[in-house]
């Protein structure tokens, strides 16, 4: 099979994930794409329709990205969206405490 490039383009991939489903989207697109342009080309939306790809939180191999509309992409990086979190990380530890004291 034949890859078709435009000049100056890399391959990017764009993820996410819930417990019962996921994702992974690749794309070319041009050198100096940024973060959040990969995210909105991806239409991940399409798949899952509560993302907001303006405001969702990512990171790139598991590295939190802070300013996704200004960093841009490197060959092979696979962009992930994160979602929020339900609970507190401390929060959640002290809940199973509490509960194996109990038990």
């Amino acid at each position: 099979m034949q890859k078709w490039y435009t000049v100056n383009s890399m391959r990017v991939e764009v993820a996410y994930a819930l417990p019962e489903k996921q994702k992974i989207i690749a794309l070319d697109v041009e050198e100096g794409c940024t973060v959040r342009d990969a995210v909105r080309r991806s239409n991940i939306h399409v798949f899952f329709p509560d993302v907001d790809v303006e405001t969702v939180k990512v990171g790139i191999f598991g590295k939190a990205v802070r300013n996704a509309d200004e960093q841009a992409l490197k060959e092979g990086e696979r962009v992930e969206l994160y979602r929020e979190l339900k609970v507190d990380p401390k929060q959640a530890r002290a809940n199973r405490a509490a509960k194996t004291t109990k038990d």
